[in-house]
C-alpha cells in the first residue's frame, strides 16, 4: 500500500509540475501584457509537434531538437504573437475582451493549422525529454519559479515589469519601453507553454484537440492564484496533481460510482469550475465587455432573398444523400444562440457547445425511453433552457474575463463529466422523426425550424426588450441608470441562448443519426464563438454564413481549414471589421451635420444655437421668467426628498472615500457639490444613485430606507442620473435612446418620448440617427432627454458640462434652471464655477470625503 501511495504521488507530481508550468506562463504573460492567453495550450501542442517532427521524423538528436524547440521556436511564437496580434491591439486601445477574442483566434488558428500539417490523428511516439523521474520535472518548475521571482523582485527589468503592470501609460511617460516588457512577457510565456507541451506529450494524447483542451483545464491554478502569485499557483498545481492521482485508487460502487470516479479523474476541471464561480473574478467592470456595433446592420431584402435561395438549393440536388447539407441549418440554430447572448446581450459565452450537446443527449435519452423524436426534442429544449442559469446567474456579477472563464469552465465541466463518461453516453443512438427519415424531408424540416428561430430572434431584437438588451450591451451602468433590469435581461439572454443551442444540438444529432460527444467538445465552442464574432455577432446573417463556412470548408477540403480561416480573422479582431458589415445595407435617415437641429427659440435651451443671455455672458437664471419655463415629462405628483444620513464608504483595500456624510436635497432647487478631485463627490453621487453601496449610514427617499435598492430600482422610484463619461447607447438611434428612458420609467406612451425630444431640441431628423456618430454636445442632450423621459422627481447630474463649449454650457444652464423652477430636484456635481454660480441654490464643498461647508 505504501509503495502504491508513493508511486501515485510521483505520478501526481509529474502532472502537477506540468500544470505549475502552465500557471507560471499564464501569470507572467498576464502581468506583463494584461492578456489572459487562452492560446497557451495550443502553443504547447505546436511545440510538442515540432519536437516530435525534429526528433522522430527528421532524426535530430533529442538535446538539439529540445534546444531549438524551447529556445527558438517557442519564444519565436510568442514574439510573433506580440508583434502581429497583441501589440497592434494595444496601440488601438482595445479592451481586455477584444484581446481575449484575439487569443481565442490564435487558439483556433494553431489548432486548425496543426490539423492541416500533422492531421487530426493521435500520436503515441512523442520523445521523452526529462525521463520518467517526476523529481526532475518538479526541480525544473521550482528553479523556473525562483528565477522568475528573482528577476521580478531584484532586477531593473522586474521593476519595469511592475511599473507597466501598475500603470502602463505612466510607465511609458517615465521612459520605460512597455513594448519591450510585453515582448519579453510573451516570449517567456510561450517558452513555458512549449516546456509544458514537450513534458506532457509522452503521457497524454498528442493531437490538435486533446492537448490544448487539457492545458485549458489547468488554467485553474492561475485563476486560484488570482493571476498574480506564483507560489500559490505552484502549490495549487502540485496539490491537485497529487490528489487526482491518489483518487484513482477509489472504485466506488452504486449508481454514483461512475460520477465519483469522473470527479476524481478531473480535479483540475472541478477546480476551474469552482474557482470561476466562487472566487473573485479576473478583470474589472466597464471596459472589459465586447464593444458594441457602431451601427445596427439593416440587411436589404435582396440579400435575404439570395441567402434563402442558397439554402434551398440542396433540395433541388439529384439524389437523396444530403449528409453534409443537413448539418448546416442545425449548426446555424446553435450559432444563433450566440447572436442572442453575445451579439445582442454583449456577454462573452464560450460554453454554448455544452448546451448543444446536452440538447442532443437528452433528445437521445428521451427518444430511447419511447417518446416520439420531435416530442423528445421539445422536452430536451425545456430541460436544457433552465440550465442556462449556470452561466446566466454568475453573469449578473461577472464581466469580461471573469465571465469568459465561467462559461468556459461550464463547457469543459459538462464535456468531462457528462459527454466523456460511458455511463451517460454509451450505446446511445439518435433517430429521426417519423416521416423525415430521408435527408431531403429532414432538411426541409430543419429549414422551417431555422426560419422560426430567426423570426423569434428578430422579434427579440426589436421593441422594449430589444432596446434593453442593446443598452445592456452598449453601456451596462447606463442601462442600470435608465431603469433596465440588467440582471433579468442577462438571465433571459443566457436561458434563451441555452434553449436555442439545445434545439440546434438535438437537430444536429438527428441529422447525423448518432450522439457524437466530439461534436460538442469545448474546442468547438471556442471555434463557434470566434466565427460569430468575426462575421458580426449582432447580424442574423452571421450564423447562416458561419454554419455554411464551417461545415462546407471542412467537408470539401482537409479538416482544419475552417478553424485556420476563422482563427486568422479572430486574431485580427479590432483591425478587420466584421465581415457582414461589408454587405450592402439599406439607407438610413441622415442627420444634420452638427448632430441635429438647434433647440427651438423660446425653449430653456435658448434661442437658435443656444445664444448667451443679454449680458453677453453665461445666463444666471435663478428665477427664470415664465417665458423660460417649459413643460417636461410629468414627475410624481408629490415632490420627493432624497437624503443621505451619515454615509461612510471604505473600499476593501482600506481606503475611506466617504466619512459621516449627511446631505438632504430640497425639492425644486439645484444643489451643487464642489471640491477638488478625490474629495469624494462622485462617490457620494454614486451612493445616492445606487451604483455603490455604502459601508455605513443610510440613503432615504421620503423617509423610506432605499440603501439596499440597486440603481435600476431607484430609477423606477423617480431618481434619474447622468454620467461624467457619456452613457448613451451608440447602436440605438437618438429616439430609441430616449424611448428606453420613458419605458423603464413606466411611461410607455409615445407622448412622453416626443415631449423629451422636443424639450432637448432632438425632434428633427437627428432622432433617426444612431447615437454613435453624434458630437458630444448632442449626446449630452440625448442623455438628459433619456433621463427626463421617465418623469423623474430627482435628477442627479455628474459633471454634465464636461466636453461642452461655452454656448452649449449656457444652454444647459437655462434648461436646468427651468426644470428646477418646474419643481424638479437637481443635484449637480460640477467643476465649472460659472455654471454652479449661475443656477445653484445651495452649494456644498467636499474635502477628504467630508462635507466641510
Amino acid at each position: 500500500m505504501a509503495s502504491l501511495t508513493y508511486d501515485l504521488t510521483l505520478a501526481g507530481l509529474a502532472v502537477g509540475s506540468a500544470a505549475a508550468l502552465t500557471g507560471i506562463g499564464l501569470i507572467v504573460t498576464y502581468r506583463a501584457t494584461g492578456v489572459l492567453n487562452l492560446a497557451h495550450g495550443a502553443i504547447a501542442m505546436i511545440c510538442a509537434y515540432v519536437l516530435r517532427q525534429l526528433v522522430v521524423e527528421w532524426g535530430w538528436p533529442l538535446s538539439l531538437g529540445a534546444l531549438v524547440t524551447l529556445l527558438v521556436v517557442a519564444p519565436g511564437i510568442g514574439l510573433a504573437l506580440d508583434r502581429a496580434v497583441f501589440r497592434p491591439l494595444a496601440l488601438l486601445g482595445s479592451n481586455p475582451a477584444q484581446t481575449l477574442v484575439a487569443s481565442i483566434g490564435v487558439f483556433v488558428l494553431l489548432v486548425g493549422g496543426a490539423a492541416l500539417v500533422w492531421g487530426s490523428g493521435a500520436r503515441a511516439d512523442a520523445p521523452v525529454l526529462l525521463g520518467d523521474d517526476p523529481w526532475a520535472q518538479l526541480a525544473a518548475v521550482v528553479l523556473l519559479a525562483v528565477a522568475v521571482g528573482a528577476v521580478t523582485r531584484w532586477t531593473r527589468f522586474g521593476r519595469e515589469l511592475r511599473a507597466v503592470v501598475d500603470n502602463r501609460p505612466l510607465a511609458m511617460l517615465g521612459g520605460i519601453d512597455a513594448d519591450r516588457v510585453s515582448a519579453v512577457g510573451w516570449a517567456f510565456g510561450a517558452f513555458t507553454a512549449g516546456l509544458t507541451g514537450v513534458l506532457l506529450a509522452p503521457y497524454v494524447r498528442l493531437d490538435p484537440y486533446g492537448m490544448p483542451l487539457l492545458v485549458v483545464e489547468v488554467i485553474a491554478v492561475a485563476v486560484v492564484a488570482r493571476m498574480r502569485s506564483l507560489p500559490v499557483a505552484i502549490v495549487t498545481a502540485l496539490a491537485l496533481g497529487v490528489a487526482q492521482a491518489q483518487l484513482t485508487r477509489l472504485h466506488p460502487e452504486g449508481w454514483a460510482g461512475p460520477l465519483v470516479q469522473a470527479v476524481g479523474a478531473n480535479l483540475f476541471v472541478l477546480a476551474l469550475l469552482v474557482a470561476a464561480l466562487v472566487m473573485p473574478g479576473v478583470g474589472g467592470r466597464g471596459q472589459d465587455a465586447l464593444p458594441p456595433p457602431t451601427v445596427a446592420p439593416r440587411t436589404p431584402p435582396g440579400v435575404w432573398f439570395t441567402v434563402g435561395v442558397l439554402f434551398l438549393l440542396p433540395l433541388g440536388f439529384a439524389g437523396t444523400d444530403l449528409h453534409t447539407a443537413v448539418q448546416v441549418p442545425a449548426l446555424a440554430i446553435v450559432l444563433l444562440s450566440l447572436v442572442v447572448v453575445t451579439g445582442r446581450g454583449g456577454q462573452i459565452a464560450l460554453g454554448q457547445a455544452a448546451y448543444a450537446g446536452l440538447g442532443a443527449l437528452f433528445t437521445a435519452l428521451l427518444a430511447a425511453g419511447g417518446l416520439p423524436e420531435l416530442l423528445a426534442l421539445a422536452l430536451a429544449v425545456l430541460i436544457v433552457a433552465p440550465l442556462g442559469l449556470l452561466t446566466g446567474w454568475p453573469a449578473i456579477r461577472r464581466h469580461g474575463l471573469a465571465l469568459a472563464l465561467v462559461t468556459l469552465a461550464v463547457g469543459v465541466a459538462v464535456s468531462r463529466f457528462v459527454f466523456a463518461q460511458p455511463y451517460a453516453t454509451a450505446g446511445l443512438e439518435l433517430g429521426r422523426p417519423a416521416g423525415f427519415a430521408d435527408d431531403r424531408p429532414y432538411y426541409a424540416l430543419e429549414l422551417v425550424v431555422l426560419a422560426g428561430c430567426l423570426v423569434l430572434v428578430a422579434a427579440l431584437r426589436r421593441g422594449r426588450t430589444g432596446r434593453g438588451l442593446a443598452a445592456l450591451r452598449d453601456h451596462e451602468r447606463g442601462a442600470e441608470a435608465s431603469g433596465v433590469r440588467v440582471g433579468m435581461l442577462k438571465i433571459l439572454a443566457f436561458v434563451l441562448g441555452a434553449a436555442l443551442a439545445a434545439l440546434g444540438g438535438g437537430l444536429l444529432g438527428m441529422g447525423l443519426r448518432a450522439f457524437d460527444p466530439e461534436a460538442y467538445d469545448p474546442v468547438r465552442g471556442l471555434l463557434w464563438f470566434a466565427a460569430i464574432v468575426v462575421l458580426g455577432a449582432d447580424s442574423l446573417l452571421s450564423p447562416l454564413a458561419a454554419a455554411a463556412l464551417l461545415v462546407g470548408l471542412d467537408a470539401g477540403t482537409r479538416g482544419g481549414v475552417a478553424a485556420a480561416a476563422v482563427g486568422v480573422l479572430a486574431a485580427l479582431v479590432g483591425r478587420v471589421p466584421p465581415l457582414t458589415s461589408w454587405l450592402p445595407t439599406r439607407g438610413r435617415a441622415a442627420a444634420a451635420a452638427d448632430g441635429g437641429p438647434p433647440p427651438v427659440a423660446g425653449s430653456p435651451l435658448g434661442g437658435a444655437g443656444g445664444s448667451p443671455g443679454p449680458d453677453g455672458g453665461r445666463a444666471h437664471p435663478h428665477r427664470p421668467s415664465p417665458a423660460h419655463r417649459t413643460a417636461r415629462p410629468p414627475a410624481s405628483a408629490r415632490p420627493a426628498r432624497l437624503a443621505a444620513h451619515r454615509l461612510t464608504l471604505t473600499y476593501p483595500g482600506g481606503l475611506t472615500a466617504l466619512t459621516d456624510v449627511t446631505l438632504a436635497l430640497t425639492p425644486g432647487q439645484v444643489t451643487a457639490l464642489v471640491g477638488p478631485n478625490g474629495a469624494g463627490k462622485s462617490t457620494l453621487f454614486d451612493c445616492l444613485a445606487g451604483t455603490l453601496r455604502p459601508t455605513g449610514g443610510r440613503v432615504t427617499l421620503d423617509g423610506a430606507d432605499i440603501t439596499s435598492r440597486p440603481a435600476h430600482a431607484r430609477t423606477r422610484l423617480g431618481v434619474a442620473r447622468s454620467f461624467q463619461q457619456l452613457a448613451v447607447f451608440p447602436s440605438l438611434t437618438v429616439e430609441d435612446n430616449v424611448r428606453l428612458g420613458a419605458e423603464q420609467g413606466h411611461h410607455r406612451s409615445p407622448a412622453h418620448t416626443e415631449q423629451a425630444l422636443r424639450l432637448l431640441g432632438l425632434s428633427g431628423s437627428v432622432r433617426h440617427h444612431p447615437a454613435a456618430d453624434l458630437p458630444t454636445g448632442t449626446l449630452r442632450r440625448v442623455e438628459l432627454a433619456r433621463a427626463l423621459a421617465g418623469g423623474p422627481h430627482t435628477l442627479l447630474l455628474d459633471e454634465p458640462s464636461a466636453g461642452l463649449d461655452a454656448e452649449e454650457t449656457t444652454a444647459l444652464a437655462r434648461i436646468l434652471a427651468a426644470l428646477a423652477a418646474d419643481g424638479l430636484t437637481v443635484l449637480l456635481v460640477e467643476h465649472d464655477p460659472d455654471l454652479v454660480a449661475g443656477i445653484a441654490h445651495t452649494v456644498h464643498t467636499m474635502e477628504g470625503g467630508r462635507i466641510v461647508s
